[in-house]
């Protein structure tokens, strides 16, 4: 049996309770397991909030470089994320898509240039169910469904379709465009599976679950909301998910959507789940953007007292936080832009 035929056989019995056409819980849920040690992880950001086709390789950052055309590194930005991600473990080499951006054709013009092989892609992640997340979820799916065997697992956590707004004033709130479950079934291609507990996504990498609040100053902006018995309350982004690998010999990498719940206590979850205290690197959404100036700080201090050796904040950190990163972090910083590759070995 080869890989994709493992994956599709995954997918169809690798969760130990189905209920209403969704798996709750993964049967490789981790319990304070040690979790495999990574010979290879590459990180492919697929879209970000910015784009720079003159921007040099830095440190384990590779920029696109063109091929044919100057056109092949003009790479789609937008007010949104998403990630291919491939990981070596015992010389098998193992992929997954986490987070899908917001404009499709921006998304599918960007997985073209970067030659991202979706017919190796074992499994779909989203980290929450805001719009610049998954808006292009969808269509990027109709799109490529040739390309993405049935049955492939879509990874979410708990109460994800619950839905998501957004207070944009005392008298106003705004839907965050969540997705629907049955426009997700009605593609008869993936097999939801909600999950709490840490837990594998493919080899070498896992969900890290609910995130525990354990610092006070990281606190959930009042004007996320969602529903719960059908009404509207501050959303406590519990089901948030964060991915972390172990690389031999250098540490934890540890992904990040969005961090709602904190990017110091998202590594920290990380650290708890692995029994790992070695950071080697944290990239991802820190959403610190208009936070003010002593939250930074206070993040930025925990983050160094963390020590890992590099610090890629993206999307929705903020130009004061990535700055003020870049500031005091000069020997871990790297600048995220649209399409590089995050090559760690």
């Amino acid at each position: 049996m080869n890989r994709r035929d493992f994956m599709k056989v995954t997918a169809a019995t690798g969760a130990v309770l189905f209920m209403d056409g969704v798996f709750h819980e993964s049967a490789t849920a981790i319990e304070g397991l040690k979790i495999e040690e990574a010979e290879k992880l590459v990180i492919t950001v697929i879209t970000d909030n910015y784009t720079d086709a003159l921007r040099p390789h830095c440190k384990i950052a590779r920029r696109p470089e063109g091929t044919k055309s100057p056109l092949d590194i003009i790479l789609h930005a937008e007010h949104g994320l998403a990630y291919h991600v491939e990981i070596v473990v015992n010389a098998e080499s193992h992929s997954f898509l986490f987070d899908f951006g917001t404009d499709f054709q921006g998304i599918r013009r960007n997985i073209d240039l970067l030659k991202i092989d979706l017919k190796k892609v074992e499994a779909l992640i989203l980290s929450h169910d805001h719009f610049d997340h998954q808006a292009a979820m969808v269509e990027l799916l109709k799109d490529k469904k040739g390309d993405i065997f049935k049955g492939i697992p879509f990874y979410v956590g708990e109460h994800f379709f619950a839905g998501s707004y957004m207070r944009a004033s005392s008298d106003n709130v705004v839907s965050l465009l969540a997705l629907k479950r049955e426009d997700i079934e009605e593609l008869d291609l993936v097999k939801i599976i909600e999950i709490k507990l840490p837990t594998q996504i493919v080899p070498g990498a896992y969900l890290i679950g609910e995130i525990d609040q354990v610092t006070d100053y990281e606190k959930i902006q009042p004007v996320f909301l969602t529903k719960r018995s059908d009404q509207l309350v501050q959303d406590d982004f519990i089901g948030e998910q964060a991915i972390v690998f172990n690389i031999k010999g250098k540490g934890l990498v540890v992904l990040s959507g969005c961090a709602h719940r904190g990017i110091v206590n998202t590594v920290r979850q990380a650290q708890k789940v692995t029994g790992i205290d070695k950071v080697h690197a944290v990239l991802g959404g820190f959403h610190l953007t208009g936070a003010k100036p002593e939250l930074i700080q206070r993040t930025i201090s925990d983050i160094k007292a963390i020590h890992p050796d590099y610090i890629v904040p993206f999307h929705c950190t903020g130009f004061e936080a990535i700055t003020a990163f870049a500031r005091e972090m000069p020997d871990q910083f790297i600048l995220n832009t649209s399409g590089t590759r995050y090559i760690i070995t």
